[in-house]
């Protein structure tokens, strides 16, 4: 008589930083690190590939998780990165971490069996050139916000004579940003039309727009409910 036993799927949670990464098989607790560069992320592939894989969630840790992300979806692995955000609040509510401990491999993978996310869309090299061109402006609009407080709380002038110029620089850099978003999104047919319906919506402006696009392509994809969960907006029992 044949075994018809379904394999058991595993759920895997990636915890990446910036040389390493540390992964968590549930739910037979098993613990592997791989490095983060080109060999370890072709071994860590090569490795999922022969299991009866459920969901592999990592979160979003400011780069780091690009090429790892990549070469998992090129494996045709079932990959979510997931904001950080979620992760923590579950983590959290489970009673799995104080408010000052770090996520870990373990907990995204409980996050996966627990939660199990719906993968988000992996963005091309386009949509992530876009997405740093949007994180560069808020960086520059922060700095100019650091400087004119600054500015306004120095006493010499010398000083006062540094900030402005460099609030100058700041300002220069800020509007070339800007330049180049709008020359980025003019370049696709598919965000010209997205941003034009999002600047129909009163309160939206420009900034707002080109955020929404760059961070959150799946926008009018899914419903209401499944973008708050995503953005981490919405509570968790």
């Amino acid at each position: 008589m044949e075994n018809t036993t379904k394999p058991i799927e595993r759920y895997v949670g990636i915890d990446v930083s910036k040389h390493r990464l540390d992964v968590y098989l549930r739910p037979e607790a098993t613990k592997l690190s791989f490095s983060n560069d080109s060999s370890g992320i072709a071994a860590l592939s090569e490795h999922l590939v022969t299991l009866p894989l459920a969901l592999i969630v990592l979160e979003a840790t400011g780069g780091y998780e690009i090429q790892l992300t990549t070469s998992l979806v090129a494996a045709g692995l079932p990959v979510v990165v997931a904001n950080p955000r979620q992760v923590r609040d579950f983590a959290r509510a489970a009673g799995q971490l104080a408010k000052t401990d770090a996520l870990d491999a373990r907990i995204l993978a409980l996050f996966a069996e627990r939660m199990q996310p719906e993968a988000r869309r992996i963005p091309d090299e386009q949509a992530r050139a876009l997405a740093e061109l949007v994180t560069r402006r808020r960086q520059l609009v922060d700095m100019i916000t650091a400087e004119g407080n600054r500015r306004r709380e120095a006493k010499e002038s010398k000083v006062q004579d540094r900030i402005a110029a460099h609030l100058v620089w700041l300002r220069e850099e800020l509007s070339a940003i800007e330049s180049d978003l709008g020359t980025a999104i003019r370049s696709s047919p598919a965000w010209r039309a997205d941003e034009e319906l999002l600047l129909s919506v009163p309160g939206v402006g420009n900034a707002t727009a080109r955020t929404l696009i760059a961070e959150l392509p799946e926008l009018g994809m899914i419903d209401r409910r499944k973008i708050a969960a995503l953005v981490g907006l919405a509570p968790l029992n």
